[in-house]
């Protein structure tokens, strides 16, 4: 799993290559792609800093909206085995199928945290 940063309130996802010995940082959710290097924590935050006010400046010259929008909507591919039992689970539950992913997913996510 990796780690996360959160630099002015955006999320980062950090990795560390030994290589390189650097750190490297991209953030979550946003419009474009906006990464950043650094050899320590400090600087890595700092850069990451940089990277985000570039990026937001440059959306707004350009009227780009920088965050992505998610419909919530999405394709499950899975097998053809854990569909029937999915449904055959959702609905013995008297649920819909959409709503039986939803809580998956969210039992995924609370575990997951």
């Amino acid at each position: 799993m990796k780690n996360l940063m959160m630099i002015n309130g955006v999320k980062a996802f950090i990795d560390y290559d030994p290589d390189a010995e650097t750190f490297r940082g991209e953030f979550v959710g946003l419009n474009g792609g906006a990464d950043f290097y650094g050899e320590s924590v400090a600087q890595l935050e700092a850069e990451g800093a940089k990277s985000l006010t570039v990026f937001l400046e440059m959306c707004q010259e350009r009227g780009i909206e920088p965050y992505k929008n998610f419909s919530g909507k999405f394709n499950v591919r899975i097998s053809p085995d854990v569909h029937a039992r999915l449904n055959e689970i959702a609905l013995s539950q008297s649920i819909s199928l959409n709503a039986a992913v939803e809580n998956a997913v969210n039992d995924y996510i609370a575990h997951s945290a």
